[in-house]
């Protein structure tokens, strides 16, 4: 491949690219949680049709999954410090991680939301009226019955949903940020070898979405064999309330 492409470089430079990893990781892992927690909440918003909040939720998800990500992220860092300093607080001096943090975690919140929304209305009715027969609240039936079997169901999608999101992590070096792109870029200029950077960044990448894929399909079937499933089948009766799962046991003889 000549003066193209050198595999002398991709050897040099492999190590310094992937210096830039936990940078990225960092990303994808306080997106993945914001997301989880606002996801649920949206979801939660959209299921219960709670007045005003239902409409809100459908427009935001709307909004963050009709505009491209990199849209989202000039927002929130040129949007968000002005809003603020409106009511008095500056966050000017804010390391741009934090801005990239809150930008993939909104993001990744509207997916999760739909994907949590689509597990939830998935289970069947006779689940919930069942816990709610025995006496259960609605968090107790959401926490111990209904939660529980919807992850079983969005598991799939959250593990292609992480997996996009790893991917999309590639545009954090737009706000100068140094991870793994940023990386490639600026090794790229220092030895104006750029190619062989993207090389090394695209193995990265598929090697990190391949583990990530065999992890999901791993927990996928854990929570899936026969004797996870028993288990699962008991969680909605309430161990605090022993006299209930009585009561319930004698009706059922």
């Amino acid at each position: 491949m000549g003066e193209f492409f050198k595999w002398e470089y991709v050897v040099t430079l492999f190590p310094k690219v992937l210096s830039a990893l936990p940078t990225t990781l960092l990303i994808v892992l306080f997106a993945t949680l914001i997301g989880s927690f606002l996801g649920f909440i949206l979801a939660y918003f959209r299921i219960e049709r709670i007045p005003v909040l239902h409409q809100l939720s459908a427009v935001y998800v709307s909004f963050i999954r009709g505009t491209p990500i990199l849209v989202q992220m000039f927002i929130v860092f040129y949007g968000l410090p002005g809003v603020l300093a409106a009511i008095g607080l500056d966050i000017s001096m804010w390391n741009k991680l934090i801005f990239l943090y809150i930008t993939y975690g909104l993001n990744t919140a509207a997916y999760f939301s739909e994907i949590f929304r689509s597990a939830l209305s998935s289970v069947p009715a006779s689940q919930y009226e069942a816990a709610a027969s025995i006496g259960l609240t609605k968090w107790q039936i959401y926490r111990r019955t209904l939660i529980p079997q919807a992850g079983r169901i969005a598991l799939p999608n959250i593990g292609v949903a992480i997996v996009n999101l790893l991917q999309n992590t590639s545009l954090a070096f737009t706000l100068g940020v140094m991870d793994i792109i940023g990386k490639v870029q600026t090794l790229g200029a220092l030895y104006y070898r750029v190619l062989e950077g993207y090389f090394i960044a695209a193995v990265i990448f598929i090697m990190l979405s391949m583990l990530l894929e065999k992890a999901f399909d791993l927990l996928e079937k854990r929570i899936n064999t026969p004797k996870t499933r028993k288990q699962r089948q008991t969680t909605f009766v309430s161990l605090k309330r022993p006299e209930t799962a009585f009561t319930v046991e004698k009706r059922a003889k």
